[in-house]
């Protein structure tokens, strides 16, 4: 119970409110910023080749579409290119920057991947703990295992570094660096679906996995810049973590000093435990219509700066959400849209249930004048009307919340989850919120849209808006879909050219 009530106490606390943000510096620290490449010092670091032929796009959708490549250290490196890779680099007056194919808040990129691989020609002829370094697209290699594993699959843990979102975003952060775990776990799933690979994420203790990959050995990290256990995904086989010695490597410094923000260790402490088996949902993903190379899409996913306010079409509109069921994983989250531009759709608040085992739900938690319309297929009208003034507001004041074709909120099942699962629910959750974002990302850049994430809201006056009067339903994530305005002062290079 003291783990739910840290839980509740920290969400409460790091809400956005007209009167003011939650606490953060509210400047760049520049001369703080950190390294976005977490390294071991003198670990032996293994290239990896990549090709850039893939499968078309709406073949992932497809079961059994595509044949499952075999385990060897090239179709890993697939998987590690088109998930947790770099997709670009951009250059502006003088300055570089990566972008990855896993969206992060703030392009921080907090997550950090570790591999356990059986012995597998070009890495190593014993079964090996290696941690993937993205800049360098290559494996370092942390530990030899002496016993063998199991030749049919291979597991990573992802992390999270929490000092990399605090740098800028203070106290809120932690909500961040989930979501960005869950971005993480939906490019993963989907360059397993690429390469004909089932991953599922395992239910165990995060202090386990902590302990299999060699993160709770403090020593190794400076202390303001220690890995949180996040996830641990299961691809292709179900054999147990092997046990791990004191590793030798040192991380890399990634800031010269810190500033402390004390809330942060405690949520994090509160929110370990069992994770949560995933309950599937029911509604089976409608495959897309042929499109690009699943590479080319990956590749040219962005985070939208500005919107044009131009209009989708109604079919573009019911794919986006039905993209959204292929993180099967993810039931406990629907969606509120502010409709601004979509053909044949009167604007409007609307709710697109992605369970419908909480349609009754809803309905009695929310505002009983809402209509509640059916549309077909899980879309229901609460209200007609122009809800951009609304969405801007709610949005932090961001006009791309009213720019865009439409916006929304990733409203969640809250309280049932904590209730359900202890605080490690509320990680969970927002894993979920993450992948479903990284599904749409992908799906907006296939259709020739633009996507972003917007981690600034104001989340009692959402609530407010919707008529909920207790915490059985918050909001964790929203996001807004349109047509991007290009700046084009910005150049684009290929990364790993070299």
């Amino acid at each position: 119970m003291k783990n739910i009530t840290t839980v509740l106490e920290y969400h409460d606390r790091t809400k956005h409110r007209p009167s003011r943000y939650a606490a953060s510096l509210g400047y760049m620290d520049w001369a703080t910023q950190p390294d976005p490449y977490r390294r071991y010092l003198d670990a032996l670091l293994i290239p990896l080749k990549h090709s850039e032929i893939t499968p078309p796009y709406h073949l992932l959708f497809e079961k059994d579409s595509l044949p499952s490549a075999p385990l060897c250290i090239e179709s890993l490196s697939q998987l590690l290119r088109y998930s947790l890779g770099l997709a670009a680099i951009k250059s502006h007056g003088g300055s570089e920057w990566a972008l990855r194919c896993n969206a992060s808040s703030g392009n921080l990129q907090p997550t950090e991947c570790y591999i356990i691989t059986p012995a597998m020609a070009g890495l190593s002829e014993y079964s090996t703990l290696s941690h993937y370094a993205p800049r360098e697209h290559a494996l370092e290699l942390l530990h030899t295992y002496e016993t063998p594993l199991s030749q049919d699959g291979f597991t990573i843990a992802l992390s999270s570094i929490i000092w990399r979102e605090a740098w800028k975003y203070g106290e809120r952060c932690y909500r961040y660096c989930q979501l960005d775990a869950g971005h993480a776990y939906g490019a993963i799933k989907m360059a397993c679906a690429m390469l004909g690979w089932q991953c599922k994420i395992e239910s165990i203790d995060t202090k386990e996995i902590a302990h299999a990959f060699g993160l709770d050995q403090f020593e190794r990290f400076h202390p303001a810049e220690r890995e949180s256990s996040d996830l641990l995904i299961r691809i292709e086989n179900i054999s147990p973590l092997p046990s791990l010695p004191t590793l030798s490597y040192r991380a890399n410094l990634l800031s010269s000093s810190h500033h402390d923000w004390p809330i942060l260790p405690l949520i994090d402490e509160a929110t370990q435990g069992v994770y949560p088996s995933p309950k599937p949902l029911s509604r089976p993903r409608t495959i897309p219509e042929p499109t690009k190379n699943t590479s080319e899409v990956i590749l040219k996913r962005r985070s939208a700066q500005m919107m044009d306010g131009s209009s989708i079409t109604l079919e573009q509109f019911r794919t986006l959400l039905d993209s959204s069921q292929f993180c099967a994983e993810a039931s406990d989250v629907h969606f509120i849209l502010f409709v601004h531009r979509v053909e044949a759709l009167e604007k409007g608040l609307y709710t697109f249930i992605r369970n419908g085992d909480d349609l009754e739900t809803l309905k009695k938690a929310m505002d009983q004048n809402f209509i509640w319309e059916d549309c077909n297929n899980g879309l229901y009208c609460l209200q007609k009307g122009d809800y951009r003034g609304a969405a801007q507001m709610i949005s932090c004041n961001q006009e791309i919340a009213k720019d865009g074709a439409f916006s929304f909120g990733m409203l969640c099942n809250f309280s049932t989850s904590l209730e359900k699962h202890g605080a490690i629910g509320y990680k969970n959750l927002y894993h979920q919120c993450g992948m479903i974002g990284q599904i749409l990302y992908l799906e907006a850049t296939s259709l020739g849209l633009s996507a972003t994430g917007i981690g600034c809201f104001l989340d009692d006056e959402f609530h407010a808006l919707l008529g909920l009067r207790d915490q059985h339903f918050q909001s964790l994530y929203h996001f807004t879909i349109g047509r991007a305005i290009v700046d084009t002062r910005i150049s684009t290079l290929q990364p790993y050219t070299h």
